[in-house]
């Protein structure tokens, strides 16, 4: 019997603490869906999310991050147009100048109340979420 399982991914929220209001890095992406988008991508076998996130995070913007926190799960079936994923949303720190890489068209660095309105996949509920644990201290809901 086939299994059709929903495949892991990972998402890293990363903040700049070297700059002012400690803005976050989105990568505008190079392959469908286009779009802004956090950092973040499938988690390979054998890796743990931990590292998973540690990775993307470095082949996507060039920093290297410093893991804060699980921020939360996001597992609609739909949040993924081209699968069923289930993301691991992680909060990281870096300092430095972020560069785009791997699949990565170009990267920006963004202030919370400046995100751009064509986001990728769930991103603008994800921000959206951490925007409100960040400014008051609310963990998204629960189903």
């Amino acid at each position: 019997m086939a299994y059709r399982n929903p495949t892991p991914t990972v998402d890293i929220i990363i903040e700049l603490v070297d700059r002012p209001h400690r803005p976050i890095a989105l990568i505008e992406r190079h392959n469908p869906p286009y779009g802004w988008a956090i950092p973040g991508g499938f988690v390979d076998y054998g890796e743990s999310v931990e590292t998973a996130a540690k990775r993307e995070a470095e082949e996507e913007t060039g920093l290297q991050v410093e893991l804060i926190e699980q921020f939360h799960v996001y597992s609609e079936p739909s949040r993924d147009p081209r699968q069923h994923t289930i993301s691991v949303v992680f909060i990281a720190t870096a300092t430095g100048k972020p560069s785009a890489g791997d699949d990565a068209k170009g990267i920006e660095i963004f202030e919370l109340w400046q995100m751009p309105t064509n986001l990728c996949f769930d991103h603008d509920r994800i921000l959206r979420d951490y925007c409100r644990y960040r400014y008051y201290g609310m963990r998204p809901q629960l189903g």
